[in-house]
């Protein structure tokens, strides 16, 4: 069966062979010449289609522990078809500068002309969304940017506001010790026993806690800043 698929093999590589050269010179004809030529290299990869049905078959009736080889082989084979035919479709439609010129005349320079000018406004095109893309770009960053500054401000505002407001209840907190500080002592220096050391000693007390009550007022304020 190996030898039968060998023979193929051969086959095979003859034909796409000549089909190759064919293929090469299709754009470089025209006319009738190349009509006759497009049907017959037609008729050359309808036989090679034929040729790999063939060879399929082969593959199905050689030994499991073989297979793999012939099947990577046919495989590469189908590969090789499909590229011809690719190249065949191609050249049907393709003509050489020479032949171009021919049918064209003074038409095939400017075609040509206005391709290149078509390309060099597409790019320009190009260059221009690229542009547009980079300016919409950083116009959107700007503006979250200016959100961002806007909302630390809105921020910042928010808390000088609460420091006002701490710092006014600190401030009538401290005027209302200091009242009632004040009318302790007059209320106490207006009696006998004002001068007696308890009572310089409660002063003393009365005003260390209202000093370290100021402090820790003072304290939060600015830790609140």
């Amino acid at each position: 069966m190996s030898s039968d698929f060998e023979a193929y093999e051969q086959d095979f590589g003859t034909l796409t062979a000549e089909i190759t050269n064919k293929v090469g010179r299709i754009p470089k004809l025209s006319g009738e010449e190349k009509t006759q030529l497009v049907l017959n290299v037609d008729k050359q990869l309808e036989e090679v289609r034929e040729l790999m049905e063939q060879m399929d078959l082969e593959v199905r009736e050689i030994p499991v522990q073989s297979r793999a080889m012939f099947n990577s082989r046919l495989k590469s084979y189908k590969q090789e078809l499909e590229k011809l035919e690719k190249d065949f479709k191609r050249s049907r439609i393709a003509y050489s500068d020479e032949v171009r010129n021919e049918l064209l005349g003074d038409d095939a320079g400017s075609s040509e002309n206005q391709r290149a000018h078509l390309l060099d406004n597409t790019e320009k095109l190009e260059r221009s969304s690229r542009r547009l893309e980079a300016g919409y770009q950083i116009a959107v960053e700007t503006e979250q940017i200016g959100q961002e500054m806007l909302s630390n401000l809105n921020t910042d505002r928010e808390k000088i506001q609460r420091a006002r407001e701490r710092l006014r209840e600190t401030d009538a907190n401290l005027g209302k010790s200091s009242r009632i500080l004040t009318g302790m002592l007059r209320s106490h220096l207006c009696t006998p026993h004002c001068s007696s050391p308890p009572f310089f000693f409660f002063i003393f007390i009365f005003i260390l806690l209202l000093l370290l009550l100021i402090s820790c007022l003072v304290f939060q304020f600015i830790h609140f800043l």
